[in-house]
């Protein structure tokens, strides 16, 4: 694309026509470090009953870069080392989240790790887009491997195509409406998430009990202590890995330890089946267990398990043991690990087989409606990805 044909976005609203114009950050604010008190540990910097917060660089990922509330709050001496901000600001992350914007809306002292574009010449949603959809160029300001070193300068030599300020705060509404739908989404995903937590803290007994807190109607017999060889058959001496380059491209899910990673031609196993990571679990505390159904190529980093026919369930199997705390069966360090030997002693309480078959139905209906949550985000994240594309020069 040449500079010609990059000042016209290939998408945009009815009515705007003009070309978009070349700017530098520098031209279009005042960007300015914030500043932090030091030594920042030092309590006296800071006052619960402040009316000013502290933004710190924890806060851009736990609102994903709209800040609407703050936990800390600085005290009028800290007030004296940092920048106060008193009505909305864009800002942009300089440490750890580096290249993240984010929009403040509440009182607040900023970090040293931000950068904060003072007497803004843009609207700020509009801005906010701009700089989301361009963080990962940053990158090309650190060396491979390294940590990306973003400076004020940097930021205000970066060259931007800008419309008018009337077609800006078109798009920045757009977009706005597009994140609320997100946010709404994620929301609803989290929440789905959270019951299902709390459904298998109160579906399978605790602290010694053999009855759960709660059960379908019908079920009241105690459950019973089993192992997992005792439920179970294991099926890893079927397992394949094959390398991404050697692998031929298919419709059979090829899993490892933390579920699908590819899609390939042919099978190591066919039925039902509870895969559990043997080694490369990205979440030790809510350990990775699989269900599948059907034709599947497993590696060498998961566990293949089969439930014993009139013993168990196979979709009560996998609740169960996610259920489990497994952590404490892991062996080595960095890379920890679930020995099959290990596995297999593993125990846990269950219940007859109609009641087992029972919850598993159950934890497959909610973990399908996660699915289909899941779903629903992503292509809407799609959507948003594909539409900055078209609609930005």
């Amino acid at each position: 694309m040449n500079a010609k044909q990059a000042k016209y976005p290939q998408l945009r609203f009815k009515g705007f026509t003009d070309p978009w114009v070349q700017r530098n950050l520098g031209d279009l604010a005042e960007i300015v470090r914030g500043a932090s008190p030091r030594p920042i540990q030092d309590p006296k910097w800071f006052d619960d009953s402040s009316e000013i917060g502290w933004l710190r660089i924890s806060d851009v990922t736990e609102q994903n870069g709209r800040i609407h509330h703050l936990d800390q709050h600085i005290s009028e001496a800290g007030q004296a080392k940092t920048r106060v901000l008193t009505e909305p600001h864009l800002l942009l992350s300089i440490a750890e989240t580096v290249g993240k914007p984010l929009v403040n809306y509440v009182k607040t002292g900023v970090h040293d790790g931000f950068l904060i574009f003072m007497n803004p010449k843009f609207d700020l949603e509009f801005m906010f887009q701009w700089l989301e959809s361009y963080r990962d160029k940053w990158s090309r300001y650190g060396q491979p491997g390294s940590q990306v070193n973003l400076n004020s300068d940097l930021v205000k030599n970066q060259s931007i195509s800008i419309p008018s300020m009337d077609e800006q705060q078109k798009l920045g509404e757009f977009f706005t409406s597009i994140d609320n739908l997100i946010t709404a989404n994620q929301r609803k995903l989290d929440l789905l998430k959270e019951q299902k937590k709390g459904y298998l803290q109160k579906m399978f007994p605790k602290n010694g009990s053999k009855f759960p807190q709660l059960r379908f109607a019908d079920f009241a017999d105690a459950w019973e202590q089993r192992k997992v060889s005792e439920l179970a058959d294991r099926y890893d001496n079927l397992r394949v890995p094959i390398t991404a380059s050697e692998r031929v491209a298919g419709e059979t899910p090829y899993y490892g330890a933390n579920g699908i990673q590819d899609y390939v031609e042919g099978f190591t196993h066919n039925g039902e089946f509870v895969l559990v990571a043997e080694d490369g679990a990205n979440d030790l505390q809510n350990y990775p267990v699989q269900y599948v159904d059907g034709k599947v190529w497993v590696n060498n980093h998961a566990h293949v398990l089969q439930a014993k026919e009139e013993r168990v369930d196979n979709k009560f199997l996998k609740n169960a043991l996610k259920h489990t705390n497994i952590e404490p069966y892991l062996v080595g360090g960095g890379r920890a690990k679930l020995n099959a030997d290990v596995m297999m002693k593993i125990n846990f309480k269950v219940p007859t087989l109609p009641e087992q078959v029972q919850i598993g139905k159950f934890f497959d209906n909610l973990d399908h409606l996660i699915t289909l949550h899941q779903r629903k985000l992503e292509k809407l994240q799609e959507l948003k990805k594909g539409y900055l594309q078209k609609m930005f020069c």
